[in-house]
């Protein structure tokens, strides 16, 4: 008899046991995650600095897959042909539009294109670090979604140069040959303009008053002229170029872009 009361002792004991065991199971384990979040691994303490870099990889990878495939979308065609007429029209043109282009002020148009880029890459980092010292999520994501414009017109600008290899007007026998080089730093397309058109399309949509439109397309556009009277570039160049630094600068802000923020983002 008392050993039936022992182990009848013992099993409500261990029943009991049981019964905290699985009661404490389920009242901790849904506070713990099953698997560690994707980009965890190799994180510091706060869970940021790798899952922030990796994020952000995560994203310029797909944003380049999806700008590399923009040309053969269907709605996009009319602006390929807008590019494509345009570029063979200069290209028709570009040596005699060059040979009246005068050699007297091309220091001063190389001071002006530089002071605009500047200006505009100055407005850009003043608007990023504002929203920063000031918590201002407008501004800071004007300041994020142009580093990640011009991330991804460097990754098309690059190949692009590469792939061209075109002289410059006073270049070899200044017809403009292509393939001539195998560097960088090339005539096709025309950096200067593609990385301002980048950089004044993204504070133009973020912030799309007129005011603040003619300032950054002014910018731009006088960089575009600038490099073509300092006979930097054909003018088959600069077209690309401002057009790929303006469709770029445009795909990135409705991609990534905060609705309520600006009234330029639509996404929904």
């Amino acid at each position: 008899m008392a050993v039936s009361q022992t182990n009848a002792g013992a099993g409500l004991v261990s029943s009991a046991t049981l019964n905290a065991s699985e009661t404490s199971s389920i009242e901790i384990l849904p506070a713990i995650p099953e698997e560690a979040p994707q980009g965890a691994v190799g994180e510091g303490e706060n869970g940021r600095p790798h899952g922030f870099i990796m994020r952000n990889v995560r994203r310029g990878l797909e944003d380049q897959k999806e700008l590399y495939g923009a040309p053969f979308k269907a709605k996009n065609l009319k602006w390929d042909a807008l590019t494509l007429v345009g570029t063979a029209a200069f290209l028709a043109t570009d040596r005699q539009v060059m040979r009246n282009i005068p050699r007297d002020h091309v220091n001063i148009s190389h001071d002006l294109a530089l002071l605009a880029l500047g200006a505009t890459s100055v407005a850009s980092g003043g608007i990023w670090a504002w929203g920063i010292k000031t918590d201002n999520p407008h501004a800071k994501e004007t300041g994020e979604l142009t580093l990640e414009t011009l991330a991804n017109t460097f990754l098309i600008y690059t190949p692009m140069q590469f792939a061209a290899g075109r002289e410059r007007p006073d270049e070899g026998t200044g017809n403009g040959r292509f393939w001539r080089h195998g560097n960088f730093n090339t005539s096709f397309p025309a950096g200067h303009p593609m990385f301002t058109w980048a950089m004044s399309t993204m504070i133009a949509h973020e912030y799309p008053k007129t005011w603040v439109k003619i300032l950054a397309y002014g910018a731009a556009l006088s960089v575009s002229g600038a490099r073509l009277t300092g006979r930097n570039h054909f003018p088959s160049d600069i077209w690309v170029g401002s057009l790929l630094g303006y469709f770029i600068g445009t795909h990135i802000f409705h991609a990534h872009c905060e609705p309520g923020l600006s009234e330029a983002c639509h996404r929904e």
